[in-house]
């Protein structure tokens, strides 16, 4: 099973303001292969910056989430089911960023690596920062590179819990994914 970790900074309140995006694929149970990107987002308004540290002069040259989507598709072609760090989040900023593309969204399950912390090893707070801690995994908090690739180093510690290999499918994450 191919799972496609990924994690979006936005802008502003807009959920279609993704400014940022981090691509980890997870495949036979190890990361092998990440990609990050720049998004121009459709209004000139940073209100994250101060999270991020991202600023429109930082994107103003960049493509537009629209523009990105060619070299972006594969990397969904080529995943079963996607998994987030407080998973809704992304996948709404996906839904909306594909909308004003005039794009379908993928419609992969996404699978919650906060949902994952809290039922398999009953971490509390679920918070990135306090998962990684636990497992000693590195993280520049809100760098859409290093908090994709800390979701993918979860995911890959609960395919490793969950018992990874071949029989691994989707049901064994369900009680994980995202309903809708």
């Amino acid at each position: 099973m191919n799972i496609l970790a990924l994690d979006f900074e936005t802008a502003d309140f807009g959920r279609d303001s993704a400014c940022a995006l981090g691509l980890a694929m997870i495949e036979d149970g190890r990361i092998t292969d990440t990609h990050s990107i720049l998004i121009r987002p459709p209004r000139r308004y940073f209100q994250f910056t101060s999270i991020h540290g991202i600023t429109w002069e930082d994107v103003k040259g960049q493509p537009t989430f629209a523009e990105h989507w060619k070299g972006l598709e594969p990397w969904f072609s080529r995943a079963e089911v996607c998994v987030a760090h407080n998973a809704s989040f992304d996948r709404g900023v996906l839904r909306a960023c594909c909308g004003n593309a005039g794009i379908a969204p993928p419609a992969h399950p996404f699978v919650c690596t906060v949902r994952i912390s809290r039922k398999l090893w009953h971490l509390k707070p679920a918070a990135l920062p306090n998962v990684c801690s636990h497992f000693g995994i590195p993280l520049n908090h809100h760098d859409a590179a290093s908090d994709t690739l800390a979701c993918a180093s979860i995911m890959v510690h609960a395919l490793n819990a969950l018992g990874t290999g071949e029989a691994l499918g989707f049901d064994a994450l369900r009680p994980f994914a995202l309903k809708g």
